[in-house]
């Protein structure tokens, strides 16, 4: 039986129901389903191959590099503020502190 409820203002009916067809009905129609998908999606056809794990793992001294840049970095604020870098106490070493803690920050987000 129709609907016979009045719409309110300013809403436009849209016709039809589900647009993507579901899981159980790919699966009736020939498709089958992607194997262990929670959401029974079906499987696309294109191809993507894997990744190569030697171009996705970065050399062993990367990362002794981020910490060395972060740790110099804090050295550096301590050992200004403790008057113990040539110069006395100046904003100079604060600078390089600042810009080794972000060179370190900048690799850590390309380490694989």
């Amino acid at each position: 039986m129709a609907s016979t409820a009045k719409q309110g203002p300013g809403r436009v009916s849209k016709p039809g129901g589900r647009v993507t067809p579901s899981s159980k009905g790919a699966a009736s129609k020939g498709g089958s389903p992607k194997s262990g998908s929670p959401s029974g999606s079906v499987q696309s056809n294109r191809y993507t191959p894997p990744i190569d794990r030697s171009s996705k793992t970065s050399p062993r001294w990367f990362g002794i590099l981020i910490l060395v840049l972060f740790l110099l970095g804090v050295l550096i604020v301590i050992l200004n503020y403790a008057d113990v870098l040539p110069g006395g106490v100046n904003n100079l070493w604060l600078v390089a502190a600042i810009g080794s803690i972000f060179v370190g920050l900048l690799l850590a987000t390309r380490y694989h």
